[in-house]
C-alpha cells in the first residue's frame, strides 16, 4: 500500500508531549508540557479513514543562559541535554461534523534529560535531586480534531482540544523532582495551511493551560507556541525551512498555604517571562508504505526574565534562566490499518 505524501504530512508531527528546555519562568523544576517545534511538520489536512502511527525521537543539545549565568557567576557552558521517544496514534474514522472531518490523536512519551554542574547539583533551582532523571511523561490525547478545508483554494483549518494527564513519573516534595508533571495542562490549537501544488504552508498555535501542582498547589503560567512549515514536495521527496517560537504569556501563582510552605520564596525565584525563537530546515522521503522526516533546528533567540524587587533584593540580582540549543527529531508515520474498499460488481455474460 503507498500512502499519500500529504497523508502523510498530515499525520506526522501530530504529537504535542513534553519535553523542553529548562526555564525557570515556571514553576522550578518544571518543564513545559510540549517541546517546542513539535508541531513542525503536519499539517491542517487529514489523511483517509484509518488508523496510523507515528514514532518520533528527538535529541536537545543546549547551554543555560540568561541573567543566572551572570548573577551566580555561572558563566554560559552548563549544559543541558535530552533524549525523548514517543509512541502515537492518530484514529481518522471518517466521520464529518458541520463540515469538517474529524480525527483524534493519542501519545505517549518517554524521557531522559540531564542537566550540568553546577546547575545538576543545586536542586533549589531545578526542583530535583540528581543530574539525570528519566521516566515516562505525561500522556498526551486529543479527544476532538476538526479540519475544514476552504472550497478549493488549497486552504486548510484544523482545531482541536489537546489534553495532557497528571500520569507520569512524579518524585520530590514538591513533585518536581522527575519528568512527570502533576498537573492537568489544556492545549487548544488552531492550524491553517496552503496544501496545493506540493506545498506545505503552515502555521500550528497552540497555548499551554496548566492547573495547579496537585503536590505544592503552585500554578504555572500560560505558555504560547507557534511553529512554522514551508515545505515542497519534490516526488518523493520533501523539504524546506522550518522554525518555532515560545513564550510564557502569563504569571505564575503560588497562594499563601501549602504552596508557600514548600516554596517559601513562592514565584519571586522564579522568571516572569521567558521567550525562544529557532530556525531551521526539513527533509522527508516518502518510501510508499512509510514516510521518514527529519527537522533540525537552531535557537537563535532564548531569554528569561524577571522584575520582581523581591528576587533583586534575596539574591542581588535576576536569577531568571532558559536554555540555548538546537534540536534533531526524526518521524516515522505509517498507516497500520484501513477499511476495506467495497467489492466491485462482477458482471456475467450468457
Amino acid at each position: 500500500m503507498r500512502l499519500d505524501s500529504k497523508a502523510l504530512l498530515a499525520a506526522a508531527g501530530l504529537a504535542a508531549f513534553a519535553f523542553s528546555a529548562p526555564a525557570n519562568a515556571i514553576e522550578g523544576g518544571v518543564l513545559p508540557q510540549t517541546k517546542a517545534g513539535l508541531f513542525i511538520g503536519s499539517s491542517a489536512g487529514v489523511p483517509p479513514p484509518g488508523i496510523y502511527m507515528f514514532n518520533q525521537v528527538f535529541t536537545y543539545q543546549a547551554n543555560i543562559t540568561g541573567p543566572l549565568t551572570t548573577t551566580a557567576g555561572l558563566g554560559t557552558h552548563n549544559s543541558f541535554q535530552a533524549a525523548v521517544d514517543l509512541q502515537g496514534f492518530l484514529f481518522v474514522p471518517g466521520w464529518t461534523f458541520l463540515g469538517a472531518t474529524y480525527d483524534a490523536v493519542l501519545v505517549q512519551p518517554f524521557v531522559q534529560q540531564a542537566v550540568g554542574n553546577p546547575l545538576g547539583s543545586n536542586a533549589l533551582l531545578l526542583g530535583g535531586t540528581s543530574t539525570v532523571e528519566s521516566g515516562i511523561h505525561n500522556t498526551y490525547f486529543v479527544p476532538v480534531e476538526l479540519s475544514w478545508k476552504l472550497g478549493t483554494s488549497g486552504f486548510a483549518v484544523k482545531t482541536g482540544l489537546g489534553i495532557f494527564a497528571p500520569d507520569g513519573t512524579v518524585t520530590g516534595v514538591a513533585g518536581t523532582g522527575n519528568v512527570g508533571n502533576a498537573f492537568w495542562t489544556f492545549q487548544p490549537e488552531v492550524i491553517i495551511s496552503y496544501l496545493a501544488n506540493g506545498f506545505n504552508l503552515t502555521a500550528a498555535l497552540y497555548e499551554e493551560f496548566n492547573t495547579a501542582n496537585t503536590v505544592d498547589n503552585y500554578t504555572t503560567g500560560d505558555i504560547f507556541h507557534a511553529d512554522f512549515t514551508a515545505t515542497k514536495t519534490f516526488g518523493k521527496w520533501t523539504l524546506g525551512p522550518v522554525a518555532y517560537y515560545q513564550a510564557q504569556v502569563s504569571d505564575d501563582k503560588c497562594p499563601i498555604g501549602l504552596c508557600t510552605r514548600i516554596n517559601p520564596l513562592g514565584t519571586n525565584a522564579n522568571a516572569s517571562r521567558f521567550q525562544q525563537f529557532a530556525v531551521g530546515g526539513l527533509v522527508e522521503y516518502n518510501f510508499g508504505p512509510a514516510s521518514l522526516s527529519v527537522w533540525a533546528t537552531q535557537e537563535v533567540l532564548a531569554k528569561a526574565s524577571n522584575v520582581n524587587p523581591v528576587t533583586t533584593a534575596v539574591f542581588g540580582g535576576d536569577t531568571s534562566f532558559t536554555a540555548k540549543g538546537m534540536t534533531v527529531l526524526a518521524t516515522l508515520s505509517y498507516r497500520l490499518w484501513a477499511p476495506e474498499e467495497p467489492a466491485k460488481p462482477t458482471m456475467f455474460h450468457k
